[in-house]
């Protein structure tokens, strides 16, 4: 994969499809990875998707036509969070890792949100090494364990709390 193709742009109600099409091979080939499941989004409508793309800052990474990335941003609600983004919903296709896309699906991320935010947050499940490397490398620091945050099919993730302070230190 030439990294150099790939495109990097804020998904549109248009490319809802497309969006529910990675979002479901997410939930299907990474469980542990999200708090939705891929039952509960499968039986959604088409509008459910294209609502959450309106809704809120969702990137895609595209090879040609095809999205093979995808990365959101949620501000937070209310006067006293609204300093706050959390990056979610995080996936790469496997035919495409290792090829700097996530790496530039974050940092187009960053770069939208210093326009809102001051501080972003995640979380990621605490066995994936490969998203906290990444995570790290581009200045995310851990600052918390969560244990049994995510629990399915009997089996409980602990997730990382990372976060990025994108105003100087006072």
């Amino acid at each position: 994969m030439d990294a150099a193709r790939i495109q990097i742009r804020r998904l549109t109600p248009a490319d809802a499809a497309l969006y529910r099409d990675i979002r479901l091979e997410a939930l299907r080939c990474n469980p542990e990875a999200f708090g939705s499941t891929f039952d509960a989004e499968n039986a959604q409508p088409l509008t459910f998707f294209s609502d959450r793309i309106g809704g809120s800052e969702v990137f895609g990474a595209f090879d040609g036509s095809e999205l093979v990335g995808i990365a959101g941003l949620l501000i937070g609600k209310g006067q006293k969070e609204a300093h706050k983004g959390r990056l979610v919903g995080m996936y790469v296709r496997p035919s495409t890792r290792k090829a700097g896309v996530g790496r530039r699906l974050v940092e187009t991320m960053v770069e939208s949100a210093r326009h809102h935010v001051e501080l972003i947050q995640l979380a990621v499940v605490s066995d994936n090494e490969q998203a906290r490397r990444l995570y790290a490398r581009l200045g995310f620091v851990e600052y918390g364990l969560e244990r049994k945050a995510l629990k399915q099919d009997g089996r409980y993730d602990d997730e990382v709390l990372m976060a990025k302070n994108l105003k100087p230190e006072d």
